[in-house]
């Protein structure tokens, strides 16, 4: 979930396909009655798949508090990490500019909300998390960390908020859920540390250079100040609503957990209001603008932060700390890392798509000079195919991306594509 402002994602699930899919989707999925394969994603045939009737027929997945409003107002409905969630109401490219522009709402309810509490949870966090909550000293403040294994592989990425010394929020991704609760809980045992599901909450995002604005409109007016004058990455428990200036898209907004029951009217009233409901499309084309990770593809348990992009999110200032994997991050360190993530603009026709094959030198061999694309997508905002990409970490200026067996030069560029409607690359 690599959601920075910086920020986490989370989410990747794979589609499972009848015979006759294409190349690689970002979304996976299992169904019962087909193969696992793959489908370009957001193509006609994804959205054939999506909606044809056997489909709609399968569909057991879990449902937010707001799917019946997202089914009435015509969304697209897919499986996502086991949840029935909304890909679009019309047009993704629609909605994507919204948020780019003015303000778009999407619903993030099948993230996992946990409250972690006790007298010794600052030192639980600190042995859990790569990154140090020893920077969370103001209360409200929000960090954003992966979560390793003792091979220094991520076992998810989340972000934490510091309520007070015995109360933190965690928020970590739907996908991995079930087994981010077990360790976590496996991990919490020794300090008497009590984790908490928070299924009675909902959790919307409304993002946008005006999404802050229109948000506060529906905040009780005691509130309105209070969440305006929000820090980035920090966020307030505001009556029965915790209002967070975080996000997942490039853009300023609030994410706001706040009682399920709630949701459906904060919802349409942000749609009155002129913001635009927002599926997990143009979720994905934001994001990857904004080069933040997405769990699933651009790292895993197999996959450590230092060669995926995260090594900001890994502190080894305090040399007494013993967080989990940081053995293996510092051994890593010592020698090197052999890859790096990188961003990708392709300037030749074509469009970029996870597990493509990218080749540097030249030399367009299966040996060490392969890398592959991790997340790619045809980018609304710059009308040009983006990509992140795991590389050598000889790799230059340029490398060749197999396109559908053609070689295709790719710029390497820095990180991130687009930043708070504005294109950052040229």
């Amino acid at each position: 979930m690599a959601r920075v402002e910086p920020g986490p994602s989370t989410e990747g699930v794979r589609f499972a396909t009848h015979a006759g899919a294409g190349p690689i989707s970002q979304v996976k999925r299992t169904e019962g009655r087909g193969r696992e394969g793959e489908i370009p994603r957001f193509s006609p045939a994804f959205f054939y798949w999506c909606l044809r009737g056997s489909h709609r027929e399968t569909l057991l997945g879990r449902r937010t508090p707001l799917y019946d409003l997202h089914v009435a107002l015509g969304a697209r409905m897919v499986d996502f990490g086991g949840w029935d969630m909304p890909v679009n109401y019309g047009s993704q490219i629609e909605e994507h500019h919204a948020v780019r522009r003015d303000a778009g709402v999407f619903d993030v309810s099948h993230m996992c909300v946990i409250d972690a509490r006790g007298a010794r949870v600052r030192e639980f966090l600190s042995r859990l998390l790569a990154n140090d909550v020893a920077k969370l000293t103001t209360p409200g403040k929000a960090l954003y960390s992966c979560m390793l294994n003792e091979q220094g592989g991520v076992i998810d990425d989340l972000i934490v908020y510091f309520n007070d010394e015995s109360w933190f929020r965690i928020v970590v991704n739907a996908g991995t859920r079930d087994k981010d609760l077990a360790w976590m809980r496996k991990v919490a045992a020794p300090y008497g540390v009590e984790l908490t599901e928070r299924t009675d909450l909902a959790m919307v995002a409304v993002q946008g250079p005006n999404a802050r604005a229109k948000a506060a409109e529906l905040l009780a007016p005691e509130h309105r100040a209070p969440a305006l004058a929000l820090e980035v990455f920090s966020g307030k428990q505001l009556g029965e609503w915790f209002v967070a200036r975080t996000g997942y898209t490039g853009e300023d907004g609030f994410e706001i957990m706040l009682p399920a029951g709630e949701a459906r009217d904060v919802w349409t009233g942000l749609n009155r209001l002129g913001v635009k409901s927002a599926g997990l499309g143009a979720r994905d084309t934001l994001r990857l603008e904004a080069a933040m990770n997405l769990y699933g593809n651009d790292m895993d348990e197999s996959q450590n932060p230092l060669e995926s992009g995260l090594s900001w999110t890994v502190s080894f200032e305090d040399p007494g700390r013993d967080f989990i994997g940081r053995k293996a991050l510092e051994d890593l360190k010592t020698k090197g890392p052999g890859r790096k993530l990188v961003a990708l603009v392709l300037d030749d026709r074509g469009v970029l798509r996870g597990h493509q094959k990218v080749f540097i030198d030249g030399q367009a061999d299966s040996g060490a000079n392969v890398g592959e694309i991790t997340s790619g997508t045809f980018s609304p905002t710059m009308e040009k195919s983006i990509a992140l990409a795991r590389v050598p970490r000889e790799a230059g200026a340029t490398v060749q991306v197999d396109v559908r067996g053609k070689l295709l030069k790719a710029r390497v560029v820095k990180a991130p594509f687009v930043r708070h409607g504005k294109v950052l690359v040229s």
